[in-house]
């Protein structure tokens, strides 16, 4: 066999997987814009952006409420008023699943639950994906033990790693609400 020949065969592997490696953001689905998630959430409502910048002490109170990890002492959020009354504020979270990420849209009530969520992007393929009334169990709920997986959220079979994902989420963006909604509370 001449060595072109065999040079051309040790390309061809590389170049399916250049091919396929190309191919994967095909794969992500963006189902909702950070815009189209915050008029979903807040149908006639003036939304204002909001940047806190956590202190040592209010990012380790947060990390102990939630029991998970926070990345970033820096939060975004979204408040919503309606004729002056505040009516939600809507946090983004985007988080690996397995290997990729995902956008959820966490958005919490005047008293500190969650009023929904929403995934905005999903890179994982389709199927570790929960069916939206899955996303429906957190409605109401307040940060505490009973947000976890197998206790008051029920685990997704086929979808465990998207499922305890959204569930950190969900929790995370919990405990940063409470910290900024109670500064002064932020020392244990």
């Amino acid at each position: 066999m001449s060595r072109s020949a065999t040079s051309f065969r040790g390309t061809l592997p590389a170049i399916f997987c250049l091919l396929l490696a190309g191919s994967a953001p095909l794969l992500a689905r963006v189902f909702l814009t950070v815009d189209e998630a915050l008029k979903l959430a807040f149908p006639g409502a003036q939304v204002a952006r909001r940047t806190a910048y956590l202190t040592a002490e209010q990012l380790k109170r947060a990390r102990d409420l939630a029991g998970v990890e926070i990345p970033s002492a820096l939060v975004t959020s979204y408040g919503a008023t309606r004729d002056g009354q505040p009516v939600c504020v809507a946090y983004f979270d985007t988080h690996r699943v397995r290997t990729l990420p995902e956008t959820v849209m966490v958005v919490v009530d005047p008293q500190g639950k969650v009023a929904r969520v929403e995934v905005l992007s999903f890179e994982e393929p389709e199927q570790y994906l929960p069916r939206g009334p899955w996303y429906g169990q957190f409605g109401g709920r307040a940060l505490g033990p009973e947000l976890d997986l197998k206790r008051g959220i029920h685990p997704v079979t086929g979808a465990t790693l998207t499922a305890r994902a959204t569930t950190e989420a969900v929790r995370r963006v919990l405990a940063l609400h409470q910290v900024i909604a109670n500064p002064s509370k932020a020392a244990p």
